[in-house]
């Protein structure tokens, strides 16, 4: 499944839409805010003739309540820095052509007509297209942003083995039941994805010194079957299972999906070579937000990112009652505190090696 088409979140305002269910994002927004900070100084510090033109994209934006904290964040430092001759601002917001892009820009046009764009010359605009690949020109970026999207595989790592038969039969993701050929298929597919995601911001990137931060789900574990990373796919797989007969139509399914551990996102970097790895911390935390949630709201807060994938594999016709039987099934591993509440989540800087032009 090529996921460029498929994959988006929830659109409009709805009970279940990204909007509504996007609590984590100002969250992770708020903890990696200091890297952002520091990368934003350190890209003006660096430059030895002060910049015209501050350019940022954010990568995979979506559309959630802190969609414009890149944006709001990138504006402030600057601010604060006191710097002489201020650049403009030039912010690219990019997701997949899927992505709730009326809202998107609806809001867009508030923010840059509001109270934080005063006194400073902001320009913006979208940028549909998957990441995986060339986004913009080469050398006119200074600062690549993206929160929770680089997880997102660019299609399914294949599953089959030599005869056509499905390699991970009653399951979505990587489970403990699966055999090792699945999970060394998801981590290739990963290595593959994030090698291209960093050879292409390298060549969109201004030639020394630029910036990227990602914060990233991640893992503790060598173990990518981690509870922590597996429990929402194990799940919507044993919801799946109950209301779909066919086992080919399930056996058919994974999700596009990778959670990495610190050891795998060095080994890509290393082996790629247009970054040195400047920053990488371990945000751990009981809960991520989401401790006081209501069991409906849990489950919308996996219905808003999941459903494209489900409805377009299985239709729409199973949604409202699958999702249904998730509520039930987290309402049962409630009962026995079985549903995991640690999220850990990488924040990570890459520093753009200086390019050689000999």
């Amino acid at each position: 499944m090529e996921t460029k088409e498929v994959i988006f979140m929830n659109k409009g305002e709805g009970e279940s839409s990204y909007l509504q269910n996007s609590g984590i994002s100002p969250f992770l927004s708020e903890k990696s805010k200091r890297a952002l900070e520091r990368a934003v100084e350190s890209i003006l510090e660096e430059n030895s003739v002060p910049l015209q033109v501050l350019s940022v994209a954010d990568l995979g934006c979506a559309t959630s309540l802190s969609t414009f904290s890149v944006m709001a964040t990138a504006i402030d430092t600057t601010k604060k820095m006191q710097v002489v001759a201020p650049p403009e601002f030039q912010f690219l917001l990019n997701d997949l052509p899927g992505n709730d892009f009326d809202t998107l820009t609806r809001g867009l046009s508030r923010f840059l007509n509001g109270e934080k764009c005063k006194g400073v010359s902001c320009f913006a605009m979208v940028s549909p297209g998957s990441f995986y690949g060339r986004l913009f020109p080469r050398n006119t970026l200074h600062l690549f942003y993206s929160c929770y999207s680089v997880c997102f595989l660019s299609k399914v790592p294949r599953l089959r083995d030599e005869a056509g038969l499905a390699l991970n039969k009653g399951k979505i993701y990587i489970s403990k039941k699966s055999p090792g050929a699945v999970r060394e298929a998801y981590l290739c597919q990963y290595q593959q994805d994030l090698s291209l995601f960093l050879k292409s911001r390298s060549e969109e990137m201004v030639a020394n010194g630029g910036r990227v931060v990602l914060i990233l789900p991640g893992r503790e574990s060598a173990d990518p079957t981690s509870e922590d990373v597996c429990y929402h796919w194990e799940i919507l797989a044993e919801a799946i299972a109950s209301i779909v007969d066919d086992a080919d139509k399930l056996d058919s399914f994974d999700v596009p999906y990778y959670v990495p551990s610190i050891e795998e996102i060095k080994q890509v970097v290393d082996k790629e070579g247009s970054f040195e790895l400047e920053m990488i911390e371990i945000s751990a935390t009981d809960g991520g937000g989401l401790e006081n949630i209501s069991v409906k709201e849990l489950t919308n807060s996996i219905r808003c990112f999941t459903e494209s994938m489900i409805s377009h594999h299985f239709g729409m016709n199973i949604v409202d009652k699958l999702y249904d039987k998730v509520t039930h099934l987290l309402i049962r591993d409630l009962a026995t505190q079985a549903v995991p509440t640690k999220l850990i989540s990488f924040i990570v800087v890459l520093k753009r090696k200086m390019v050689n032009y000999k």
